[in-house]
């Protein structure tokens, strides 16, 4: 099963996230995708790991090519946006959309955790602005091959597609 889980900064999607694969039966896979980036980067790793603490994840640190994972069981990969901007980096963008359905067909279940790119109103030039258009483009892809679709406002998840059984 495929969950894309969207919300913005500070929403609680990665809370609600590692809480709904905390709650499968069998292996727990987290993969970390974020590079630590000075102290602001430090801090919010070690408050994502104080949040899954005691939740049973192996956690596989992982900035780019996620689909030659050898992953079994149910993962959480923490998250879409670091990994696109990781690929960006390194220029291979092909490889996050293709990675991500190589790593869906090895595990039982695939969580993605994604931001919402468009909600700040402000319009950007650059490679800002190819990131903000490359995340909408895959997040809608992504959206199309998931089984759900959720976003968190507020702390709040609201299911917002449901497609199990589609295939």
């Amino acid at each position: 099963m495929l969950i894309l889980v969207a919300g913005g900064s500070g929403s609680g999607k990665s809370e609600f996230a590692e809480n709904m694969a905390a709650s499968a039966i069998g292996r727990l896979i987290y993969v970390a995708t974020m590079k630590p980036w000075g102290e602001e980067g430090i801090k919010r790793i070690e408050k994502h790991r104080k949040q899954r603490e005691g939740k049973g994840f192996e956690t596989i640190e992982r900035c780019t090519d996620i689909g030659s994972l050898d992953a079994e069981g149910t993962v959480l990969l923490e998250d879409l946006g670091n990994l696109a901007a990781n690929e960006m980096f390194e220029g291979d963008t092909k490889r996050v959309f293709d990675g991500i359905l190589e790593l869906n067909k090895k595990c039982s279940d695939l969580i993605i955790v994604t931001d919402n790119v468009f909600e700040d109103g402000n319009i950007y030039d650059g490679d800002t602005e190819r990131y903000i258009e490359f995340m909408g483009m895959l997040n809608c892809r992504i959206a199309a091959e998931a089984d759900r679709v959720y976003e968190v406002i507020f702390g709040i998840p609201a299911l917002i597609y449901s497609g199990e059984g589609k295939k």
